[in-house]
C-alpha cells in the first residue's frame, strides 16, 4: 500500500509516500531526514500489519513545501537524503 503525506495547492503538489509492502520498517530515512520530520509509527493502514514504519510528523504535513526545500533546491537534481537512505527505495517525492 502507498501512504501519502502532504497536500496540493495552487503552486503544486508537495507529498511524501511511503510504500508499506516495500518498507522493511528500518528507520534509516527517519535518521538521514535534517529537518526531523520523519518519525516511526505502527502501521495504521494495515489493521493486520504488526509493523513500524515511518510517518511524516502531524505538524509538518501541510508544510512540505517549505520544510523539505533545504533537500530539494529548485532547479538542482538532488535526491533527498531521507530516499538516498532508504535501501529498499519505499520513499518518494511528489515534486
Amino acid at each position: 500500500m502507498i501512504v501519502n503525506y502532504g497536500y496540493k495547492d495552487g503552486s503544486g503538489e508537495y507529498f511524501i509516500s511511503i510504500d508499506t509492502e516495500k518498507c522493511d520498517g528500518c528507520g534509516l530515512c527517519v535518521e538521514a531526514c535534517p529537518q526531523q520530520i520523519l518519525e516511526m509509527t505502527p502501521n495504521m493502514y494495515d489493521p493486520l500489519a504488526d509493523e513500524i514504519i515511518p510517518s511524516v510528523k502531524e505538524e509538518f504535513r501541510k508544510k512540505l513545501r517549505f520544510v523539505c526545500a533545504p533537500c530539494k533546491p529548485v532547479g538542482k537534481k538532488v535526491t533527498p537524503p531521507c530516499i538516498s537512505a532508504c535501501p529498499n527505495n519505499a520513499i518518494t517525492h511528489s515534486w
